[in-house]
């Protein structure tokens, strides 16, 4: 695989995708048991956004700089925010934490995460961020099969994010197939799969497959900040929740629509939030 992250750290998918990411996390809070955070693709941890690569494509500019703003309608997400500054503590914005820093974060003493990166030189970045950390397991191996191999976990609630960088055209494929397939070892496990929308029709096909397998709790959160701009430039993203926590769905139609409006980029931006199935 050739994809590298350090092009689209802190943009408007990560943004967006990290805001529910925070929100599932302490949501779990809410009782005193321990959960295991599973994460499938972690990428490399911390992502510098001061490098030559960040800026190459300047992604991080429409993205988590407009949130530094420190706008009024920033208010909103300011958990997901108070995470993010940890990492920049002289308050300059220079740094951006991938999904496996951000649960760290929002780790209890009894809680535990699991870590899987395939790319030999990002998962040696991932370890190194980790050192001798006893609730943070870090793999290097592939994350379609960590699914098969850490679930159930001991714990008997948790989170799984799925967030393949889709650079095959059989991932929307592999992940909805993998998607299922963890659900059905786990089912009270709560699932998040995040990918582009860029094709309508490789979403509509994986919808169909989610619902054919007879999930019963699956929310849809879809978000955009332009009209779809075809296989070159990625201007929409959804992602997928299985047994998303209580009053998730009406939280996020609040404040998925005033994020993708500060985000916007044309007069198309939006959020939608529905059920694909429930219950």
């Amino acid at each position: 695989m050739n994809y590298r992250h350090i092009f689209h750290a802190g943009n408007f998918a990560d943004v967006f995708k990290h805001v529910v990411l925070v929100r599932l996390l302490q949501a779990l809070h809410k009782k005193d048991s321990s959960f295991c955070y599973l994460d499938t693709h972690a990428g490399r941890g911390l992502y510098d956004l001061t490098s030559v690569s960040a800026n190459r494509s300047g992604e991080f500019r429409d993205g988590i700089a407009r949130m530094w703003s420190g706008e009024a309608w920033t208010k909103r997400f300011s958990d997901y925010l108070d995470v993010v500054r940890t990492f920049n503590p002289q308050g300059k914005l220079a740094a951006y934490p991938g999904s496996p820093l951000i649960a760290r974060r929002l780790l209890r003493s009894q809680d535990r995460m699991v870590l899987c990166e395939q790319q030999v030189e990002e998962a040696g970045a991932l370890k190194a961020e980790f050192p001798r950390d006893r609730q943070v397991a870090v793999h290097e191996r592939d994350g379609y099969e960590a699914l098969k191999a850490f679930l159930p976990p001991k714990e008997r609630r948790g989170l799984v994010l799925i967030d393949p960088p889709y650079e095959s055209p059989e991932e929307f494929e592999l992940a909805g197939k993998a998607l299922i397939a963890a659900w059905q070892r786990w089912e009270t496990g709560v699932f998040a799969l995040w990918h582009p929308v860029k094709d309508s029709g490789s979403v509509e096909r994986l919808h169909r497959r989610l619902v054919a397998a007879d999930m019963r709790k699956v929310l849809v959160a879809d978000f955009g900040v332009a009209q779809p701009a075809g296989a070159l430039r990625l201007s929409r993203c959804s992602l997928v929740l299985v047994n998303p926590p209580w009053k998730l769905d009406s939280s996020l139609s609040e404040d998925l629509p005033i994020l993708a409006k500060g985000l916007a980029q044309g007069p198309e931006a939006g959020a939608e939030v529905r059920w694909l199935c429930a219950e």
